[in-house]
């Protein structure tokens, strides 16, 4: 499609230039914050300095310093894109805008995931024109990643990925308009550690008006470290770069270097007297809170905002399958994954066992696993959030099972993604390796799920009954859409 004479919108740091694409507008890189350079790696994020002329927004920019990551024998590229795109001013947000103009249309804000240390607004994944053509300004976002942004560090705010994403919604709050949106009706959305970003950021900052509604996707509740956590991280990452675990020491330390070091800090024990590992090793960085996001909005936090929150059936066959590990799985591997997430693992088990019957170790293992890393988290942070007066609360299920790696991927971690971006018919999203496998997926259920995340941030409602303490009303989704009232409920009783 050639591209017609570019959109020029100018913003409160300066005009930008992007594309109209058809019926979409595009806007890359613009920044919502200063470059974060040296010591101001470990600083909060601060204000851009004004530019003059009109800045090209044409092209994709800088993205946060990360090593490339793989997961086994599933093409992730799409997900994580290509890893490192080197450049400073990478505190950018990408706007996608229906080409028709108009005003006061809802503006959706996307977390991206990546286990806190990858991934960028540059991901296949990512492209919101699906959003723009249904009457939605898309955002997405870059944020610090890894050392600059997650490890805990004594001389520096902790979570300082949260806080650019806070930064990055005081930029739509003042921009929004600009573009079309109504910078009152904004629904913060996340996947994975995005959406335990999007979880954070409601916990800490849901009530500062910047957001109305926020949806939760294969995020948790539970999912932060404690100070106590995040300090053996911190030692561990002094000691392998050999400076001082102070933010002035790491201050001089190249990006390079910071890279390299957390890509070493593996096979970490979390595990203390009083807490385990909320990622069961999958990553060495998460948020750093003395209080977890579902306590916090159990308290109050975020009231007002509406939630969406959910999981896939099989997240955790997306840490298994490809690395080769979930068809060997024994009944050790199976205790493994209980004794590293529970107080009482056996008694975990008995419950996957009597409330699955027939089920393999690898299926339990999966179960487990899926339960520990986004299940019981989400769980706890609908029921929070369900409690509270003046906001609407839905929770879902993606059910539907990828035929990638012979059938055996089903249900994981980022499947829904596509859909919900309506993005499934993208080519390098299918074949025997990619995230959709062979063949076509169901022609009609990414339009479906799509217009579902739409309608909740048009109106608060993705048009199924509300997730209450005594129902617990969850739409499974599939080929077919099913509501149903508090599923596997044994398990959920087992994690409380």
């Amino acid at each position: 499609m050639n591209h017609q004479p570019g959109p020029v919108v100018t913003t409160d740091r300066g005009a930008v230039r992007g594309l109209r694409r058809g019926a979409v507008r595009t806007f890359l890189n613009i920044p919502y914050a200063a470059p974060p350079r040296g010591a101001g790696r470990f600083a909060p994020p601060r204000p851009h300095e004004p530019w003059d002329g009109v800045r090209d927004a044409t092209a994709p920019g800088p993205n946060a310093p990360q090593s490339e990551r793989r997961l086994g024998t599933v093409d992730m590229s799409p997900y994580f894109g290509a890893g490192w795109s080197r450049g400073e001013d990478y505190l950018t947000v990408s706007v996608f805008t229906p080409a028709a103009g108009g005003g006061g249309l809802p503006v959706m804000v996307f977390v991206h995931g990546g286990g806190f240390v990858a991934g960028s607004t540059r991901s296949l994944m990512y492209d919101g024109s699906a959003f723009a053509r249904d009457g939605v300004v898309l955002v997405t976002l870059n944020y610090r990643l890894g050392i600059a942004g997650f490890l805990d560090l004594p001389g520096a705010p902790a979570n300082r990925g949260l806080l650019d994403v806070v930064a990055a919604l005081r930029w739509v709050r003042e921009n929004a308009a600009a573009f079309g949106g109504d910078p009152h009706n904004v629904t913060l959305f996340g996947q994975s550690a995005g959406a335990t970003i999007v979880g954070g950021v409601l916990a800490t900052a849901g009530d500062r008006g910047l957001f109305r509604r926020a949806i939760v996707q294969s995020g948790s509740g539970l999912g932060a470290f404690t100070t106590e956590q995040a300090a053996r991280v911190t030692g561990a990452a002094a000691r392998v770069l050999g400076v001082e675990a102070h933010a002035a020491a790491f201050a001089g330390v190249p990006d390079e270097d910071l890279v390299a070091a957390a890509s070493r800090l593996t096979d970490l024990d979390l595990r203390t007297a009083t807490h385990r590992d909320p990622l069961i090793g999958l990553s060495p960085f998460s948020l750093v809170l003395d209080t977890q996001p579902a306590a916090s909005v159990a308290a109050g936090a975020g009231a007002g905002v509406d939630l969406l929150v959910g999981t896939n059936t099989e997240e955790g066959n997306l840490y298994l399958v490809p690395a080769g590990t979930y068809a060997t799985s024994t009944a050790a591997d199976v205790h493994g994954a209980a004794a590293r997430s529970h107080p009482d693992p056996e008694r975990l088990v008995e419950t996957y066992r009597r409330s699955r019957p027939g089920a393999s170790p690898a299926e339990l293992r999966s179960a487990i696993m899926t339960d520990a890393l986004f299940g019981a988290g989400s769980r706890a942070l609908a029921g929070a959030h369900a409690a509270l007066p003046g906001s609407a609360t839905y929770a879902y299920e993606f059910a539907w099972r990828s035929p990638a790696l012979d059938g055996r991927l089903g249900a994981a971690h980022a499947v829904e993604l596509p859909f919900v971006f309506d993005l499934a018919d993208r080519p390098e999203l299918h074949g025997p390796h990619a995230l959709l496998g062979p063949g076509a997926a169901p022609a009609h259920l990414a339009g479906r799920v799509h217009r579902a995340w739409v309608r909740f941030a048009r109106t608060g409602d993705p048009g199924w009954d509300p997730y209450d303490t005594r129902r617990r009303a969850t739409m499974r989704i599939d080929t077919g859409w099913t509501l149903v009232d508090d599923p596997r409920a044994a398990e959920r009783l087992a994690w409380t």
